[in-house]
């Protein structure tokens, strides 16, 4: 199975240029079962990302464009009054996807950032007092703008908590960019591409990364992780039990997607930058966070 996952990270590579590991990084959010929040400027390749997955996964794919005037009901759906039936049925929204992309997510009112927050992480929602599941598997890519442009809602460390991972993109590098200014463009090769997947692999694939087994040893190393966090001292906001809980779920996919059952302490290194750095963050923004996971990871010892 996990092959069929390498080769979805080469296809997509060859389409989002330079962005292996973030790649990467996505799929092993998406086998979490997690959300993923990516913090970065515009024309770096976040629709383009998610575009790319969502063919090769096979996965329903929508996207939300998130605006300051963007009510609820227009991303969760709503009820329609139909005069012939004489009732009121419900209209679902694009919410009902298995792949959303919540594009600039903190440009939206903090009632419309909740409503979204509350579906990821009851994987439901609730219209009129009748209860609606989501889709399954159900995986929201959002992204934001660094909270230090005009305009936004910085999302509060609540509802930060609510992803799994969070990346950056940053730019291509300039030989990329020579081929992209030549005329390559990656577009035309996301139009010929196909999904790698059956109906119910991928469900099958996150249960399959719950099966993977996670040692004392590797625990204990989560566990002074977490409280090296809370010393005195420490910049980075302190890490939560669910934050610990967060780095394991990551770090089981990642040993998934390396053809093990068992998690290794470098597979929670892996993944631990994206895991904690917006946790750490929290207003001080991703960037500031991520200096502060790789503090926190330079200091702790690994177990060998």
């Amino acid at each position: 199975m996990n092959t069929k996952f390498h080769d979805l990270i080469s296809e997509a590579s060859k389409v989002v240029l330079d962005k292996n590991v973030e790649i990467r990084l996505a799929m092993t959010c998406l086998l979490a079962g997690g959300h993923l929040l990516i913090e970065d400027l515009p024309g770096v390749g976040k629709t383009t990302l998610v575009q790319v997955l969502g063919k090769l996964t096979g996965l329903k794919t929508r996207r939300i464009q998130f605006t300051i005037d963007l009510l609820p009901a227009d991303a969760i759906g709503g009820q329609v009054f139909h005069p012939q039936e004489q009732k009121f049925v419900f209209h679902p929204g694009p919410l009902f996807s298995q792949m959303v992309m919540a594009d600039e997510l903190n440009r939206a009112s903090p009632r419309t950032q909740s409503a979204l927050l509350q579906a990821m992480e009851e994987g439901e929602v609730s219209v009129d007092g009748t209860t609606w599941p989501l889709p399954k598997p159900f995986y929201v890519i959002a992204t934001q703008n660094p909270h230090q442009q005009t305009g936004t809602f910085p999302l509060p460390e609540s509802q930060l908590d609510r992803f799994l991972m969070s990346l950056e993109l940053h730019h291509a590098s300039k030989e990329t960019e020579v081929r992209l200014l030549q005329g390559e463009d990656p577009r035309v090769r996301l139009q010929k591409i196909s999904s790698l997947f059956t109906d119910g692999e991928i469900e099958a694939a996150l249960a399959s990364v719950q099966s993977v087994t996670v040692s004392p040893v590797v625990a204990g190393y989560i566990a002074e992780i977490l409280e090296r966090s809370r010393r005195a001292g420490f910049e980075g906001a302190p890490l939560s039990t669910r934050a610990g809980m967060a780095l394991v779920r990551a770090a089981k996919a990642w040993a998934f997607l390396e053809g093990r059952d068992y998690v290794r302490p470098d597979d929670v290194q892996q993944v631990l930058v994206p895991v904690l750095g917006h946790r750490l963050g929290g207003n001080h923004g991703i960037k500031r966070g991520r200096e502060w996971a790789h503090a926190l990871q330079k200091a702790t010892p690994v177990p060998v």
